[in-house]
């Protein structure tokens, strides 16, 4: 079994992992907050994971209320080098139908002030996001989605929108002249801090609905959301647990030494207090 923990991150729907062995309750803190919920560690088919649902159990939290850089921070205090994120998603092509996998190799951030970086108070970086996910682990996706029999699409940008409201015709519209090919609400905020805390990152990507665009389907409901997630969700395990048996490949990311030559403040003027709050991640640059 190796030692490194992947880690996971549940959304809609997917609040616990059926295939979890082993398991441990983590309650943690850190030095942004409390995650969304409590970790939980545990085994699948030999792999140390560590699952953490975005929204909590019984999804209580809004999109814009999660504590993203506490649960990305979460990951990182327990030496997560890998993170698989699962997200609903509303399809803006046609083909991208209901029930399909999408791994999105980018991201529009359309949100509007949440708090998406772990620099500040005394410490400025400047990380580079021209890929914000680990193109390497969405390779390996790739190939397990096609495995676990999921019609899968390979790349895209998916549009991170605030919500929680679903969107207008006229912003749905907008959005596919910008050429997005899906909508979501969580992950483009995961990928940045992800990619600052040195992890490598990418989403899962499950299309439930033609957000309501498309005039020959009925605009978006719940009810109808909810299917197709319920659907999905046994889907994104099983494509979890295909990745998990080919995830200790030897890495040329360079996703783990990012932050290396992002630094432009003076080191010897970093207030203790940030060196303490940060040293996850910048304590071995100082």
């Amino acid at each position: 079994m190796s030692d490194k923990i992947i880690g996971i991150i549940g959304g809609s729907g997917l609040y616990k992992m059926a295939a979890l062995k082993n398991i441990e309750e983590l309650d943690i803190d850190t030095p942004f907050g409390k995650p969304s919920d409590k970790l939980v560690l545990g085994e699948i088919n030999g792999q140390k994971v560590v699952f953490i649902p975005r929204h909590a159990v019984g999804h209580k939290i809004l999109p814009s209320e999660i504590n993203y850089r506490a649960n990305i921070y979460a990951l990182k205090m327990l030496k997560v080098e890998t993170i698989l994120s699962v997200s609903a998603v509303g399809s803006m092509k046609k083909e991208i139908e209901p029930g399909h996998i999408v791994i999105p190799h980018q991201f529009y951030d359309h949100t509007k002030g949440r708090k998406s970086t772990f620099f500040g108070d005394g410490i400025v970086a400047h990380v580079p996001c021209a890929e914000p996910i680990c193109l390497e682990l969405a390779a390996k996706v790739n190939e397990a989605a096609k495995r676990a029999g999921a019609t899968v699409h390979y790349g895209g940008t998916y549009i991170n929108m605030e919500g929680p409201q679903f969107s207008t015709k006229a912003e749905s519209n907008i959005y596919r002249q910008w050429g997005v090919d899906v909508i979501g609400m969580t992950n483009a905020t995961e990928a940045k801090l992800a990619k600052e805390a040195e992890i490598c990152y990418c989403t899962i990507a499950l299309s439930t609905d033609y957000d309501c665009w498309h005039e020959e389907e009925e605009s978006v409901t719940l009810d109808a959301i909810l299917e197709i997630i319920h659907n999905n969700v046994t889907m994104a395990q099983a494509i979890i647990i295909e990745v998990l048996k080919d995830i200790n490949y030897k890495k040329n990311c360079g996703c783990g030494s990012i932050v290396e030559y992002s630094i432009v403040t003076d080191k010897s003027t970093i207030p203790e207090k940030t060196k303490e709050n940060l040293k996850e991640i910048i304590g071995k640059y100082l």
